[in-house]
């Protein structure tokens, strides 16, 4: 049997730590490291980018992170696998090399297109990227090939992990259970140090100050254990791990162009200190299409925030709301919405505890439109509520970004692996013949805990939380540690019950997922976060405190579990 593959992981983001690349180098063994750099903000920022300068358009924190550690890796034999390259992975793959010429290391650098459909069709009006998210075939053939470095534009954050399993245990398109175990070790890995106690609903139970990056020993089946370099900080259990898999999915089928992973099927157990073992998972084909992610300029956007300190904080509010209807009878800009956040309490000893906060955000596609609207704000210092003052004076307004997902057919897609000697090579999708089916039931419901006395307290005590965005979607998924707590978690948080403790999301569709393994509800928030994080929809633009927005409500919990 092949040896495991040990991957590691340096970047959850475009913009994490500047020195995980060096630290997973020179922290401990390691045969791949991979760096995740593109969401669906990233590919707006780098689309406006490639505007300024169509050389421009990958990630160039990565290109001086490699500085030093293009020898670090070479020196050690580490092969690195990332999608920097972003919207343009042919333009990073030279600067690398013109790097490595420079700093004198040798290395050999490969490439992966395909992706970029912008130029393919008509996409319709604004259209500023159009990104195919392709497997990790492409990236397999380039490391078969001998790369040492393979740069990628917009892949799936598990193909950089699938596609080193693939080549190293030479895995086919059949490999449905392996390629599916891999796929969730992508996924654990793929948010950097949110596996390693990042952003962790119990974060007080370990030193959070500075955790570690994770890594996965992949074995042949398709298994792994999730784990860190020695030393680092942070914590790998299985509540950390457990977490990360809820983060950004939605139901049990976790839907990919390798292929189609079971989340319901993950089991999760102990290996040692910091060492948490997935095992079980299973696969089947992937869906004949894939998803591509369009962005565009939305229009523009402006905000003001105004403080209301002390008493009627209400009357406060209609006011300024009322003056403003003479502003807006002149010149109404396109979208005006308000909220007010009550972050004031009663008898307060410190003034910025007796205030809440007004906030007025306008969109127009006129950026003069939407300056207007907010500078008239200033105009009202001296005739509105007592004690009027702004968080920050009213400045010009600034574009916005809106994403889209679009499904377009695998075998439409050029995925095309670059060798290091230059060499063109087409990837296929996989043909639906040498895939076989797999059935597998659904979930099913425990029976209830048996009644008994409870206490009203805040769901977080007992359960866990961590949600984001995919789209214009929210995800929050909840999840709790032992078998009693799942009995009455997977009966208590029914839908009706997440919109009563979370009234925000009552208008739109909530969908419920179980993953009993898991002892995880997932749910679904079609349309919370509007067009996307770039268009910055709600005060919680990629609904990240969702989660704890949850936990933090109160319901009656049985004693028993508290």
């Amino acid at each position: 049997m092949p040896r495991p593959l040990l991957i590691g992981n340096a970047s959850g983001f475009y913009g994490d730590r500047f020195d995980a690349l060096r630290e997973m180098l020179t922290g401990g063994p390691l045969d791949v490291l991979t760096g995740d750099y593109l969401a669906e903000l990233t590919m707006l920022i780098l689309g406006r980018d490639r505007l300024k300068d169509p050389g421009l358009g990958y990630a160039k924190t990565f290109l001086a992170q490699l500085e030093e550690g293009l020898g670090l890796a070479a020196d050690r034999g580490v092969k690195i696998v990332t999608n920097a390259g972003g919207l343009n992975p042919a333009g990073l793959a030279r600067r690398i090399g013109e790097l490595a010429e420079r700093v004198g290391v040798p290395v050999r650098v490969a490439h992966v297109t395909g992706d970029d459909l912008l130029g393919e069709r008509d996409w319709g009006t604004g259209v500023l990227t159009a990104n195919a998210y392709l497997g990790g075939a492409g990236i397999a053939a380039c490391l078969r090939a001998g790369a040492d470095v393979v740069v990628t534009g917009r892949v799936t954050d598990a193909a950089l992990v699938t596609g080193p399993a693939t080549a190293h245990f030479g895995w086919t398109a059949a490999d449905l259970d392996p390629l599916a175990g891999a796929v969730v070790a992508g996924h654990v890995l793929e948010c950097g140090a949110q596996a390693t106690g990042g952003n962790y609903s119990f974060f007080q139970e370990h030193d959070g100050r500075r955790p570690g990056f994770p890594l996965a020993e992949i074995h042949a089946d398709g298994s792994a254990v999730i784990t860190k370099h020695p030393g680092t900080g942070g914590a790998v259990t299985v509540g950390t791990v457990t977490e990360q898999l809820l983060y950004e999915t939605s139901g049990p089928r976790y839907l990919g162009p390798d292929v189609t992973a079971r989340l319901d099927t993950v089991r999760l157990t102990p290996d040692g200190p910091d060492r948490v073992r997935i095992c079980g998972v299973r696969g089947e084909a992937p869906p004949p299409t894939l998803k591509a992610g369009l962005t565009r300029v939305g229009g523009f956007r402006n905000e003001v925030v105004f403080v209301l300190t002390g008493l009627g904080i209400e009357a406060k509010a209609r006011l300024v709301r009322d003056q403003f209807e003479a502003v807006f009878a002149k010149a109404r800009p396109a979208e005006a919405r308000w909220t007010l956040a009550r972050t004031d309490r009663a008898d307060a000893p410190v003034q910025e505890e007796a205030s809440a906060l007004l906030r007025l955000v306008v969109r127009d596609r006129d950026p003069e439109a939407v300056g207007r609207a907010v500078a008239a704000a200033v105009e009202l210092a001296l005739s509105s509520y007592p004690g009027f003052h702004l968080t920050a004076p009213p400045g010009k307004g600034a574009p916005y970004g809106v994403f889209e997902a679009a499904y377009v057919d695998a075998g439409d897609v050029p995925h095309t692996a670059v060798l290091p000697d230059g060499t063109c090579v087409p990837v296929l999708p996989p043909a639906p013949a040498v895939i076989p089916a797999t059935v597998l039931g659904e979930a099913t419901l425990p029976p209830p805990l048996p009644a008994c006395p409870t206490r009203r307290a805040p769901l977080g005590l007992v359960a866990g939380a961590r949600s984001g965005d995919k789209g214009g979607s929210a995800n929050v998924g909840v999840w709790v540690r032992t078998d009693d707590a799942w009995r009455w978690l997977v009966h208590e948080l029914t839908v009706p019950r997440f919109v009563e403790l979370l009234p925000e999301v009552g208008r739109f569709a909530v969908t419920r997922h179980l993953l009993p393994n898991l002892r995880a509800l997932n749910f679904t928030v079609d349309g919370l976060l509007g067009d996307g994080v770039a268009s910055q929809a709600r005060f919680d633009p990629q609904a990240k405190a969702v989660g704890e927005w949850l936990r933090s409500r109160h319901l009656e919990i049985p004693e028993v579990l508290l």
